[in-house]
């Protein structure tokens, strides 16, 4: 009886070894990315790390950004372009290292690239759920790298992002900043434990006043930086799905994205409004992979029309 127990037992704790297993080498679970708590940006993915997650590479650079280790300035033959957005721009979990925003546009620009240069390097600083104000205080932390260009990318959501936060580090599970001890534990907390409301989160969630006019004043701290930087800046902005197939946009909506294109004319700000060009599209929906996040085809139709506006700055 004891030796069938000791088998028994045995059997559950190499079950439970070969399941943790294939979940870490497999899956992914139990080495999430890290967040860190950051007073200027709220939070922003920990410096020096790589992770394999659900069969996707995501390294992360000394500087936050989802890019290799780099210099802080760069070689004198080198474009250096300043990418900055949240998820649309970092591609989460679900991209790929090599297939993120920033590694499309640098390998079409490095099929034309204006002399003097001979590398590009295209610089991915981004965050899930940042706006403008979020990357204004990364800007503002870390500076511009001596990019020639600043490419702004955010979503018609951004336009009515809160200020800066942290307290979702370490307590909201998409902003872990410690590894679970075990992928078992991951995957039993994803599928069993409810998560639980952040009540100071909700409290800001509910700021009010006029958050778009706070955004436009960080997109307009940010042009003053770049200008400063003597650097040349790129807004662009997608729409969400449901702007793009019927009904449209909202009426809240209209109006801020109308407060924005007054805005970036005014500041005289190069600025691409991916919403006509996503309208038109013969299949619209096969531009997202959700409601807001873009699919490969979506990628490449931002990727050619960013390319094209840096090429164009350069060549002005």
């Amino acid at each position: 009886m004891i030796r069938l127990a000791l088998f028994s037992l045995l059997g559950l704790i190499a079950i439970a070894l070969s399941l943790e297993l294939a979940l870490r080498w497999i899956a992914g679970f139990g080495n999430p990315p890290l967040y860190v708590a950051d007073p200027a940006t709220g939070y922003r993915l920990a410096p020096n790390q790589s992770v394999k997650r659900f069969g996707k590479q995501i390294t992360v650079n000394q500087y936050s950004m989802r890019n290799a280790a780099i210099a802080k300035a760069p070689a004198p033959d080198t474009l250096r372009i300043l990418l900055i957005g949240d998820s649309i721009v970092n591609g989460g979990w679900w991209t790929d290292q090599s297939e993120i925003l920033s590694a499309a546009i640098a390998q079409q620009l490095a099929a034309k690239l204006p002399n003097p240069y001979t590398d590009v390097e295209v610089l991915n600083a981004s965050a899930n759920s940042w706006g403008p104000r979020n990357e204004l205080g990364y800007i503002k932390s870390f500076g511009l790298f001596d990019a020639a260009v600043v490419v702004v990318v955010i979503n018609t959501d951004d336009l009515f992002a809160t200020a800066p936060t942290s307290v979702q580090v370490g307590r909201d599970r998409s902003y872990p900043n410690r590894k679970p001890a075990l992928a078992l534990f991951e995957v039993y907390r994803r599928i069993f434990v409810k998560p639980q409301p952040i009540p100071e989160l909700e409290v800001i969630q509910q700021e009010g006043g006029d958050r778009v006019g706070k955004n436009l004043d960080a997109i307009a701290q940010i042009q003053t930086l770049v200008n400063d930087g003597q650097g040349q800046l790129l807004l662009a902005m997608t729409p969400l799905l449901r702007e793009v197939v019927p009904p449209g946009s909202r009426d809240y909506e209209i109006k801020a994205r109308q407060r924005l294109t007054d805005f970036a004319s005014a500041a005289e700000m190069t600025y691409v409004d991916f919403l006509d060009s996503f309208q038109s599209h013969s299949a619209p929906e096969s531009l997202y992979r959700d409601h807001i996040h873009l699919s490969p085809d979506g990628n490449a139709l931002v990727t050619h029309a960013i390319a094209q506006q840096v090429q164009a700055a350069l060549t002005d």
